[in-house]
């Protein structure tokens, strides 16, 4: 027992000694036997009572083997666990905030558009329009957009895609205090492509201005509608027999309203959907704010405008019947028969890109569109008697690429807004020239170029003739088309 504390007390010293050269060389290892890690951190004191060498410290000693003698043990960093650790969380809290990215609140190297603040929009407005990437607003929201924001009821005709939505959404979202759990706005749409798209502007303005929005369509699970009215969403966005729905039911209230917006209103009322807005705003409070956005002005959306909207401001962005800038209209002159030979020679021959195919009824867009698969081209249908399911799926389709060839009846014209659509083309000639526009109006969007193409049979012969002499400027420029077929 002497000896191995005589051994000891040698080490020690001979390790005290090679400490006191370390600042001129090296220490020298002279005995290969590993050294006992924790005798690096003992005091001279304890080694009296350290235990005999063993395996099991032998061990030990061996994980740290090849280590200079005398430094200490790193401590391994656990770094933070909600946080995730290290550097990392080190440089977010010092930088942006967590989350920030372009299109939320928090980024801040976005360039504000300052064509946009011109219109009186404060800068929560205009980081959330420059996460969209717009720079310049359209014409209609620069004569919608300071008439809203002073509290006046504003009546708007423009055709779709010319901004209508951020024309209202803006104003509408600076009007809505997060604060208050009720609705405050309220958004009637014709369809639920449409009612999907509306809702999307404004949940990007949600992150911004802190409401929160959901959409009340038909066509799915109305136990989803209730769970989400329980979370006391800001803002609805809806179809009208959907918002009927849930008033009947009493899950929705709207006693406390103070904005109401109608889009596309005369395709609502094409649709039937007259007496149900009629009803819905009978339900609101009468001191409320309003705002309604239609192509056209027939006699009976200006009797809902006088019954509903107080002295309301009319801005119009549509002058005259002419199809928007870009397009380049044609028409052939097929035999009924001979139509889809002459869409399958277009497809093949013109080379069709991305297109929007138009029939007049539900039954001839599934019939076209079961024929085109047939032949080989990758064609899907798009009307209101599919399930909300599988039109959302052909939508996802048709907006990512994945789909080339969508074909729509009129109603579904008025839903989507796609971009990059490269060819409009319509089977049937359409019933008068705002529905002519409507159609066509679905390419060259956002200043780019696109391409229309009319069948007209001989049996449409007249109301082409019609659709053409209400049309400004330059009409159609005729296609010829091989005279058989192969």
């Amino acid at each position: 027992m002497k000896g191995m504390l005589n051994l000891l007390l040698d080490r020690l010293l001979g390790r005290k000694r090679a400490h006191a050269g370390s600042t001129s060389a090296p220490p020298e290892t002279t005995d290969s036997t590993p050294t006992n890690s924790t005798e690096d951190t003992t005091s001279p004191g304890a080694v009296a009572v350290a235990d005999p060498p063993s395996s099991s410290s032998d061990h030990e000693s061996s994980r740290h083997q090849g280590e200079p003698e005398g430094r200490p043990r790193r401590r391994r960093s656990r770094g933070s666990r909600k946080g995730g650790g290290g550097a990392k969380a080190t440089e977010q809290q010092a930088g942006e905030p967590r989350g920030a990215s372009k299109d939320e609140p928090g980024a801040t190297d976005l360039a504000a558009p300052e064509a946009f603040r011109a219109l009186g929009i404060d800068d929560t407005a205009l980081q959330a329009v420059a996460a969209l990437g717009f720079d310049q607003p359209t014409p209609i929201q620069e004569e919608a957009i300071p008439l809203l924001l002073g509290g006046q009821d504003v009546v708007g005709l423009a055709q779709t895609g010319t901004g209508k939505t951020l024309a209202f959404g803006i104003p509408l979202a600076r009007s809505i205090n997060p604060a208050k759990q009720h609705v405050q706005a309220l958004i009637l749409v014709p369809t639920r492509e449409l009612a999907n798209q509306v809702l999307e502007t404004f949940e990007h303005l949600g992150k911004f201005y802190g409401f929160r929005s959901t959409g009340l369509v038909g066509g799915r699970r109305i136990n989803g509608d209730f769970q989400r009215l329980e979370q006391n969403p800001h803002v609805i966005v809806g179809t009208p027999g959907r918002v009927i729905d849930h008033i009947n039911r009493k899950t929705l209230d709207l006693g406390r309203v103070h904005y109401v917006v109608l889009d596309e209103a005369d395709q609502m009322f094409d649709i039937g959907f007259a007496r149900d807005i009629n009803f819905i705003l009978r339900k609101l409070p009468r001191e409320r704010q309003g705002a309604l956005f239609s192509a056209t002005m027939p006699p009976e959306i200006r009797r809902l405008v006088y019954r509903h909207l107080s002295e309301p401001a009319e801005v119009s962005v549509t002058a005259g019947q002419s199809p928007a800038a870009g397009v380049e209209q044609y028409y052939c002159e097929v035999a009924e028969r001979d139509k889809f030979f002459a869409l399958r020679y277009l497809f093949e021959e013109k080379g069709l890109g991305r297109s929007l195919i138009f029939r007049r009824t539900r039954a001839g867009v599934d019939r076209l569109a079961e024929n085109l698969k047939r032949a080989g081209v990758p064609a899907r249908a798009i009307h209101g008697d599919l399930p909300q399911g599988e039109r959302d799926r052909v939508m996802a389709d048709f907006r990512s690429g994945n789909l080339e060839f969508l074909v729509a009846t009129n109603v579904a014209s008025r839903g989507l807004d796609i971009p990059d659509i490269d060819h409009v083309i319509n089977y049937d000639v359409p019933q008068n020239a705002e529905e002519y526009i409507h159609r066509v109006g679905r390419t060259a969007r956002a200043g780019k170029t696109g391409t229309s193409v009319t069948f007209v049979s001989e049996w449409e012969l007249d109301d082409w003739d019609r659709v053409t002499a209400s049309l400004e400027g330059e009409g159609p420029e005729y296609m010829p088309l091989p005279s058989q077929w192969d």
